[in-house]
């Protein structure tokens, strides 16, 4: 085992033994063994959604294992912290894959981390379920080894811009957004939304990856004319631009997608201002649903007394997976797991409950910021 790779590893055991979880290595295959392997960000800016997204999953998982696990077999979800730089990504990727053999990858974080493991999931035939990401490249002509519950980024795009347009009548709209495939993909469900109106951003900045860098971007759009603007980026640097924009007595109205984090950018952000960010699974602290209840309950159990709409997702891809995998037998085979989940996705009432309208199409929800 080369330095790097023992480093990787004793990162991702302390990693889960910081955070009350055991992680199972076996070099030998072990039909009462699932094991899932979650790469997201655990640190630096964005480390909030990577935090909750696997405390909302492996909160689940151990209620499944408590009761005998899936068919008999354990769930393990190892995690590895990439800091949401691709970099980082394809190593633990490639030591999930190789190393620890895992099923499945499950609940991976982010469109630009994504996108550069690509190459390595096509060659491995490895799935990846239920990724972090409403890119399009994960949603039409998705790969035959993706299955994706969440809306996609043009879905968000199309709801956002029809609040800007319809009902809040803008006509000036201008984009800041993450410079990478994040940025790009969600730009271009902007663009294809406003051409719905026959406009076009009258402006379109950008701003590094884990960095608040804002002041040039915030000065062109104000420059621009720009009365509203799309956000496309995690909840720091979006909320430090949104706080300069005040200070520089600019008050545009405000969208973002669901990436943001909706209710961190919320708490990070002291400006009166008004924000709509699009949401892929609704409030669960409001919702009607006995799953709701069920999972306010788990998280009550474990300590977190005000769960976030990124816990909730993480929760329901566990439970997914989990009421697919139950179909199948063991050693699972990813044939049989796709099939089931997408199986899931069509009739479940659950599934459809939460995450399809009556339309067929996706769901896409919304959180508001008025004026704090």
């Amino acid at each position: 085992m080369s330095v790097l790779n023992i480093i990787l590893h004793l990162s991702i055991l302390l990693l889960a033994l910081t955070q009350g979880h055991s992680i199972a290595y076996s070099n030998q295959a072990n039909d009462k063994v699932i094991k899932l392997g979650m790469s997201a960000a655990l640190s630096g800016p964005a480390k909030n959604i990577g935090q909750q997204l696997h405390q909302g999953s492996s909160i689940y998982f151990k209620k499944i294992n408590a009761a005998g696990g899936i068919n008999g077999a354990k769930v393990k979800l190892l995690l590895a912290d990439d800091s949401y730089e691709p970099k980082h990504t394809v190593n633990n990727i490639r030591y999930f894959i190789y190393k620890e053999k895992v099923d499945a990858l499950f609940g991976v974080m982010g469109t630009p981390t994504i996108h550069a493991t690509m190459p390595l999931l096509t060659q491995s035939k490895t799935l990846l379920l239920m990724p972090f990401s409403g890119a399009r490249f994960l949603h039409e002509k998705s790969p035959s080894n993706v299955f994706n519950l969440r809306a996609s980024y043009d879905d968000e795009a199309t709801e956002q811009i029809k609040y800007l347009v319809e009902e809040l009548k803008h006509k000036k709209i201008g984009i800041f957004l993450q410079a990478d495939e994040f940025g790009l993909y969600v730009e271009s469900g902007l663009r294809k939304a406003l051409a719905k109106y026959n406009l076009e951003p009258v402006k379109v900045t950008r701003y590094q990856r884990n960095s608040n860098s804002t002041e040039q971007a915030l000065n062109n759009l104000k420059a621009s004319g720009a009365t509203a603007i799309c956000l496309v980026g995690t909840y720091q640097p979006l909320a430090e631009f949104i706080n300069s924009a005040q200070s520089n007595n600019y008050n545009p109205d405000y969208t973002s997608v669901s990436f943001s984090a909706s209710r961190h950018l919320f708490e990070k952000v002291n400006a009166n201002a008004s924000i709509m960010v699009t949401e892929i699974v609704p409030n669960p602290m409001s919702c009607d649903s006995e799953f709701c209840a069920e999972f306010i309950k788990d998280m009550q159990d474990n300590a977190i007394f005000s769960p976030s709409r990124l816990h909730f997702e993480g929760y329901i891809n566990a439970m997914a997976f989990s009421k697919a995998a139950r179909k199948c037998q063991l050693p699972l085979q990813k044939k049989c797991l796709l099939h089931e989940l997408n199986t899931l996705a069509l009739n479940d009432p659950l599934i459809k409950k939460l995450f399809f309208n009556s339309n067929t199409k996706r769901n896409v929800y919304r959180s508001n910021y008025l004026n704090k």
